[in-house]
């Protein structure tokens, strides 16, 4: 298979991951038989920095044209302690969003036996736990109309119909191909947004009649995904509730290293890890690489590479086993292993598979 892929390693420790993942894809070309080629594009403060744009034309050119974007990470600490700024890095990941239509963003939930005490949660509850949350990606709070002075602020939760049913679809059809579970995370108590969203999740429920459907506070989801992670096979959720409940599932995994998504819409689709550009540690060769690359698995399984995503999986899976890992998931007393270390390791491990 021919694939053009857009390469958007973006701020902090995004190019030293991209490095990696896009040396596991050569890896997985050059075993199966494909070919890839990638395209650079500025994304994000180094965006802003050079042209003033985080999101400049040219790159969404570049995207555009390819049949999918690998993503790292944007922000820089520069950007961070202003609220005056009118233009962040985090506005290009927006811009990049809204402009190739992303509306889903998909990201996995699992764990790894050998990582489970890296949790602060008892492994008793983890072993096993394996779900999926679906994140509505363009509408609500992030892009409904907002107004700041300095005694008065709000930011409006806007949805349409046609933009929850597709979300919903996303997720009962990914329902379909699991365990025919799907639970519609809300605030349909306090919120109008919320309850359009359940109304709506009702009638569609009666086009699945084989996905068990429930429902379920934001309050109370945030508990029970840390409390009860096995329950859960599919979630589907708003912006704002995705982003908080996504990131609080790092505590499954044992770190955010470790969390890879796609984002799914009307155009190009887009894969990166769920961490951010963590700018402290730019260039110390400290960084997981394993987000990244997981992503990259992620980008060839929507291509039906399934086989070449498996072995990606596989050769994470084993270096993890291996304690080939970077500081923040190494066992106490194991060998030094760095983001460069990691990704030659994966590398290798696939090209001898």
């Amino acid at each position: 298979m021919k694939l053009k892929i857009a390469v958007l390693a973006g701020d902090g420790i995004g190019p030293e991951i991209m490095k990696q993942g896009v040396a596991v894809l050569d890896a997985i070309a050059h075993k199966f038989g494909h070919e890839f080629t990638y395209e650079e594009a500025l994304v994000g403060a180094c965006a802003i920095d050079a042209v003033g744009d985080p999101y400049p034309e040219a790159t969404h050119d570049v995207c555009m044209r390819a049949d999918a974007v690998l993503f790292a990470a944007v922000g820089d600490l520069k950007y961070d302690n202003d609220p005056t700024l009118k233009v962040r890095p985090e506005t290009g990941l927006l811009a990049i969003r809204k402009k190739l239509g992303l509306f889903a963003n998909i990201r996995p939930v699992a764990t790894f036996d050998c990582l489970l005490h890296k949790s602060p949660l008892k492994e008793e509850l983890l072993r096993g736990a394996d779900f999926v949350v679906i994140r509505e990606l363009t509408g609500g709070m992030y892009f409904g109309e907002k107004y700041q002075d300095d005694d008065k602020a709000f930011d409006t939760n806007v949805y349409t119909r046609p933009e929850i049913e597709r979300i919903l679809k996303v997720g009962f059809e990914m329902a379909m191909t699991r365990h025919k579970h799907l639970t519609v995370v809300d605030k349909a108590n306090i919120l109008a947004s919320s309850r359009l969203w359940r109304k709506i999740a009702q009638e569609m429920e009666k086009l699945y009649p084989e996905v068990k459907t429930d429902y379920m506070f934001i309050d109370n989801a945030s508990m029970r995904v840390l409390t009860e992670p096995r329950y859960f096979d599919v979630i589907v959720t708003e912006n704002t509730f995705g982003d908080i409940l996504t990131d609080e599932t790092s505590c499954i995994t044992g770190s955010m290293g470790l969390q890879p998504s796609a984002s799914l819409g009307e155009h190009t689709p887009l894969f990166e890890p769920v961490h951010g550009s963590w700018p402290q540690a730019a260039g110390k060769n400290l960084a997981n690489p394993l987000a990244q690359i997981l992503s990259a698995a992620m980008l060839l399984e929507h291509f039906g590479l399934n086989k070449e995503g498996a072995l990606i999986r596989e050769a994470v899976t084993a270096s993890l086993d291996a304690n080939v890992r970077t500081p923040e998931v190494q066992v106490e007393g194991g060998q030094k292993y760095g983001t460069k270390e990691v990704g030659q390791w994966i590398v290798d491990y696939i090209s001898k598979a």
